[in-house]
C-alpha cells in the first residue's frame, strides 16, 4: 500500500519564492475562471511552468474568491491508464474519509457539489495535474464530472489539449529574456555562486537563450554552478554534437518530479507517450536547424525567419515509397509516407514536442535545441553498420535545400511564395554541412545562387564568410568546379563592392579574368575599353559595370550592364538576366540622359510587371522612382517607392527595404528642390519634407548596420544621399537638421519605424511621448502665439480651463478653443504632456505658476514634474 501523501481536498499546491513572470497568463485564467469557462487546460512543454502558474493563480484567486480548491495529481498513475484508475485517483484526493456506503462516485460528485441555501450551484475548482500520460482516460472523466457539478470548473495542466468541445487552451509560452535571467540570478544565490559583473550577466543571458529561456532547464543550468564556473556551463551549451546538456548529472532529487531531474528526463517523459512513427519523424527532423519560441512581452516579431514548412519536411524525411537503397535501417512496419507527415506534425506540435511559426501565408516546424539535440540521439541509434542515418538524413536535407535555392533561379517566376517561405537557418545548416560532409561544391552551389535572387536572405557579411569557406574547400576537389567557383568570386566581389572593401573587389575581378581570358596579353588592360566586349563570362561582365557604376560613377557602367544582360538571356540564365537589368535600369536613372532612363527603367517595369513576380516588380519600382526623382516627377516616385516598399515589408525583403528608405529621402528632397525652383513660398510644407527628409537619412544609417551594407561607401548612392542631406539642412538650419537625423537614428528597427516612417504610416510627432525618438522631437512651442503660450504654461502649471479663463479675463469658450490650437500645434493628445515640450528657459515660471493655481482648502499645490 503506498504512503505518498496525496493532496487533500481544499489543498493548493505550495506557492514558489522563485515563481516570475507570467502576468498576462495570470489575467487571462482568473478572467475565464471569473466567466462561464468549465474547462481551462495549460499547454506546453515538460517543466515550462503549467503546474507552478497553476499555483500561483489559485492562490491569488481562490483566496479573493474564497473558493475550495481540489487538486489531484496524476503524474503518479502509470501511462495508459483507464477511466477507473483516474477516478479513483481523483476520488482519493477530493473526498475526504467516506463511511456512508455510497459508490466513488457519488462520493465524489456530493462534494463537488455545492449549494446555496435556495439550491444554487455555487463554484469549485478542481485541478487535474499533468493529463497528458492518460489523455484519454482523464478526457472521458472531465466531461463527465463537468455535465454532473453544474458549478465545477476544471483547472489542467497537459503537454497536450484534453480535446473536450468547449475547452479553453492557454499555451504557457517561455519566459521572456529578462524573466529568465531574473530565475537564473535567483537559482544561482542557492548555490552561493551569485550572478556578480557585467560579464557574467552576459553569460547568463547566453545560457538561457541556449535553454530556450524554459524555466526547469534555467534551474538545471544554474544547478550545474555547484559543479562548475559558468563560462564552462555555456561552453557545454554548443547545440551541436558537443553539447552535454543531456549527459548533466541529476538536479535535486527532493521536491522534484523524478521526469523532472534532467533534461533528457524531461523529454523522454513526451517522447515515451508518442507513437512509433512520430517518434520517428522527430527523430529525422533533428537533421533540420534548431528553432526557438518567443514570449509575446518580448516583443518579437510573431514573423520568425526559422523552422522548416510541410514540403520540406515531407521531402527530408519521408521515405521513398518504393524498396531502395534510400530505404536505410527504417523496418517497413515504421516507414513514414510523405501523406502521413502533416498529420504526424499536428501530433508533435500538441504533444508540446515541435514548435509551429505560423505566419500570415505559412506555418513552419522546428525543433527546440533540447530536443533537437534528444532527438539527434535518437536518430544515431537508429543507425547500422551499414547505414548512417544521420548522415543519410543529413545528405537528404542538405540537397533539398541546395535543389530550392537553385530553384529560385528565374528572377521574373510569379511563384516567389515558395523562395520567401524558406528560412534562412535551414539554408546555413545544409551549407555547414556540406562542409563537415565533403561536399563542398553543394554548399558553395547555394552560396553562389544566393544574393542573384531577388529577395536575399542573410546579412552580407554572413553570406560572404560562408562562400569563402566553401569556396577555399573546393579547391581540394579533383577536378575543382571551375565554373562554379568564378561564379562565387563575382558574388564575393559583389559583396565587397557593397561592404566597401573596393581593393578585394579589384582582385576578384582580376583572379576571374586570369581564369577566362586566354589570351595573357589581354589580361593587362581589358578594363581600359569598357566599351569592347573581350568575351568576359556575364558574371564578371555583372561585377564590372556595378563597380563602374557605384564605385566610380562611370556611365561607361551602363554598356556593361546592358552587355551583362544580353549574354545571360542568351544562356537562358533569367537570375542574371534580370539582375543585370535592375542595375542597368539604376545605372542609366543616375547617370544616363532622361530620355535613356526614362526608356531603360519603363522597360524594365514593364516586364517585371508582366512577369507577375511580385518580388522583381518591386525592386523595378525602385529604379523607377530613381527615375522619376531624377528626369520625371518626385512625387509620383514617392507614390511607385511606397508601393515597392510595402511589398518589401511583407516580403521580409531587408535589402530592398534599407534602399527604398533612401530612394524616399532622395525623392523629398527633390521635391524641396523643385518647389524652391517654383517660387514656393510655403515654410511650412518645406519643412516638413525637410524634417522628413533628415529622420529618413538618420533612420536608413542605422538599419544598414544589421544587413552588412554600407550604402555610404558605395559612391553613386552616397552622392544622392548626399545632396539630400544637403537640400534638408539648407531649409531646418543646422541644429533642426541634426535633432531630426537624431530623431530617426532612435526609431526601432524590430517594429519596421523607419520603413514605415518612409511609408507615411507613422509620424514621429504623433508617437507616446515616452519613445526616445519623441523626446527628442523638435519643439513646436515657438508655433505658439503669445496668448496661446500664457495660456499653455498655466495648463502645464496644471490649472483647469476655468481657471485659466477667470486668470485672464477671457471666455471660457476662448480658453477651450485657444487650448484646441495648443493640442494641434504641439502635436499632443494630452494636458499631462504639455509639460514635455515646455523650453527650460519657461520652467521656473511654471513652477510660480503651480504654486499659484486655485486649490481647495487644505490642498497642496502640485509640483509639475517631466517624465
Amino acid at each position: 500500500m503506498s504512503t505518498t501523501r496525496r493532496v487533500r481536498a481544499g489543498d493548493v499546491m505550495a506557492a514558489t519564492d522563485d515563481f516570475v513572470g507570467r502576468g498576462p497568463e495570470l489575467d487571462k485564467i482568473s478572467t475565464l475562471m471569473l466567466g462561464s469557462a468549465r474547462l481551462i487546460t495549460l499547454v506546453g512543454s515538460g517543466g515550462i511552468g503549467k503546474t507552478r502558474l497553476a499555483t500561483e493563480t489559485l492562490r491569488r484567486f481562490g483566496k479573493a474568491n474564497h473558493l475550495p480548491v481540489y487538486w489531484v495529481r496524476l503524474a503518479r498513475l502509470t501511462k495508459g491508464c483507464g477511466e477507473a484508475e483516474v477516478e479513483a485517483e481523483v476520488s482519493a484526493a477530493v473526498v475526504e474519509a467516506d463511511f456512508s456506503g455510497r459508490s466513488e462516485w457519488e462520493a465524489l460528485i456530493d462534494t463537488l457539489t455545492r449549494t446555496d441555501a435556495v439550491g444554487r450551484s455555487l463554484p469549485a475548482v478542481l485541478v487535474m495535474d499533468n493529463c497528458e500520460h492518460v489523455l484519454a482516460a482523464a478526457g472521458q472523466l472531465i466531461a463527465e464530472l463537468l455535465a454532473a457539478v453544474p458549478g465545477l470548473t476544471i483547472l489542467a495542466t497537459s503537454r497536450e489539449p484534453i480535446g473536450w468541445v468547449d475547452e479553453y487552451i492557454i499555451a504557457v509560452p517561455p519566459l521572456t529574456q529578462q524573466q529568465a535571467l531574473t530565475l537564473y540570478r535567483q537559482r544561482a544565490e542557492l548555490t552561493d555562486h551569485p550572478i556578480a559583473d557585467t560579464d557574467q550577466t552576459a553569460m547568463a543571458g547566453l545560457i538561457c537563450r541556449h535553454v530556450h529561456n524554459h524555466p526547469l532547464y534555467i534551474r538545471l543550468a544554474a544547478a550545474r554552478l555547484l559543479r562548475q564556473p559558468l563560462a564552462m556551463i555555456l561552453q557545454e551549451l554548443s547545440g551541436e554534437a558537443t553539447d552535454k546538456r543531456l549527459q548533466w548529472s541529476p538536479g535535486p532529487r527532493v521536491g522534484t518530479e523524478p521526469r523532472h531531474q534532467g533534461v533528457g528526463d524531461v523529454i523522454a517523459w513526451s517522447y515515451d507517450l508518442c507513437q512509433d512513427k512520430e517518434r520517428l519523424l522527430l527523430d529525422r527532423m533533428s537533421v533540420f536547424a534548431a528553432g526557438y519560441d518567443t514570449n509575446p512581452e518580448d516583443g518579437t516579431s510573431s514573423i520568425l525567419d526559422v523552422g522548416a514548412d510541410l514540403e520540406a519536411i515531407e521531402a527530408v524525411c519521408a521515405d521513398d515509397p518504393a524498396p531502395g537503397p534510400d530505404r536505410g535501417n527504417t523496418e517497413a512496419s515504421v516507414r513514414v509516407a510523405a501523406e502521413e507527415v502533416e498529420g504526424l506534425l499536428e501530433r508533435l506540435a500538441d504533444q508540446s514536442l515541435v514548435t509551429r511559426h505560423i505566419s500570415p501565408t505559412t506555418v513552419r516546424y522546428s525543433l527546440l535545441e533540447s530536443i533537437r539535440l534528444f532527438a539527434g540521439h535518437r536518430l544515431a541509434q537508429r543507425s547500422t553498420g551499414e547505414v548512417d542515418e544521420p548522415g543519410r538524413f543529413t545528405q537528404r536535407h542538405r540537397r533539398y535545400y541546395r535543389d530550392r535555392v537553385v530553384a529560385a533561379v528565374d528572377w521574373f517566376s510569379p511563384d516567389e511564395q515558395s523562395w520567401a517561405n524558406v528560412a534562412w537557418d535551414n539554408i546555413v545548416t545544409a551549407i555547414e554541412t556540406s562542409l563537415t560532409a565533403g561536399e563542398p561544391e553543394l554548399g558553395l552551389e547555394i552560396c553562389a545562387t544566393l544574393v542573384a535572387l531577388p529577395i536575399i536572405k542573410g546579412s552580407a557579411r554572413e553570406i560572404r564568410w560562408w562562400t569563402e569557406r566553401t569556396l577555399q574547400a573546393t579547391r581540394t576537389l579533383t577536378p575543382q568546379p571551375t565554373e562554379l567557383q568564378i561564379a562565387a568570386m563575382t558574388l564575393i566581389g559583389w559583396l565587397s563592392l557593397i561592404q566597401g572593401r573596393n581593393e578585394d573587389v579589384d582582385e576578384m575581378l582580376e583572379e576571374c579574368a586570369a581564369l577566362c581570358i586566354s589570351d595573357p596579353g589581354g589580361r593587362g588592360n581589358w578594363r581600359e575599353t569598357p566599351a569592347i566586349d573581350t568575351g568576359l563570362p556575364a558574371a564578371l561582365e555583372f561585377l564590372w559595370g556595378s563597380k563602374l557604376m557605384l564605385a566610380h560613377r562611370d556611365p561607361r557602367a551602363i554598356t556593361v550592364l546592358a552587355r551583362a544582360r544580353e549574354k545571360f538571356g542568351a544562356v537562358g540564365d533569367s537570375r542574371g538576366e534580370g539582375r543585370s537589368e535592375l542595375y542597368e535600369a539604376v545605372a542609366v536613372g543616375l547617370l544616363g540622359s532622361a530620355q535613356q532612363a526614362l526608356q531603360i527603367a519603363r522597360r524594365h517595369l514593364d516586364r517585371a510587371t508582366a512577369s507577375g513576380a511580385g518580388w522583381a516588380k518591386a525592386w523595378a519600382e525602385l529604379a523607377w522612382a530613381i527615375t522619376l526623382t531624377k528626369h520625371g516627377d518626385p512625387t509620383q516616385a514617392l507614390a511607385v517607392g511606397r508601393a515597392a516598399l510595402a511589398y518589401q515589408i511583407a516580403a521580409g525583403d531587408q535589402w530592398g527595404m534599407s534602399l527604398a528608405v533612401y530612394i524616399r529621402a532622395w525623392s523629398s528632397a527633390q521635391i524641396i528642390t523643385d518647389l524652391i525652383a517654383a517660387g514656393s513660398t510655403d515654410p511650412a510644407e518645406l519643412r516638413t519634407l525637410a524634417t522628413e527628409t533628415a529622420q529618413l537619412a538618420g533612420g536608413a544609417a542605422m538599419q544598414r548596420g544589421g544587413l552588412g551594407i554600407n550604402i555610404g561607401v558605395l559612391g553613386l548612392f552616397d552622392d544622392e544621399t548626399h545632396k539630400a542631406i544637403d537640400v534638408a539642412r539648407r531649409v531646418l538650419g543646422p541644429e533642426a537638421f541634426a535633432a531630426a537625423q537624431r530623431q530617426g537614428s532612435l526609431l526601432h528597427p524590430e517594429s519596421h519605424e523607419v520603413q514605415r516612417l518612409a511609408l507615411g504610416t507613422l509620424s514621429i510627432d504623433r508617437m507616446p511621448m515616452e519613445h526616445p525618438a519623441r523626446k527628442n522631437a523638435p519643439l513646436h512651442w515657438d508655433e505658439l502665439s503669445a496668448a496661446e503660450e500664457a495660456v499653455a504654461t498655466l495648463a502645464a502649471a496644471g490649472w483647469t480651463n476655468i481657471a485659466i479663463a477667470a486668470r485672464r479675463g477671457n471666455s471660457r469658450r476662448t480658453v477651450d478653443a485657444q487650448m484646441a490650437a495648443i493640442f494641434q500645434k504641439l502635436v499632443i493628445t494630452s494636458r499631462e504632456d504639455i509639460i514635455e515640450l515646455v523650453p527650460d528657459d519657461l520652467i521656473d515660471q511654471v513652477r510660480k505658476e503651480a504654486a499659484r493655481q486655485p486649490r481647495s482648502t487644505g490642498q497642496r499645490p502640485q509640483t509639475p514634474r517631466r517624465r
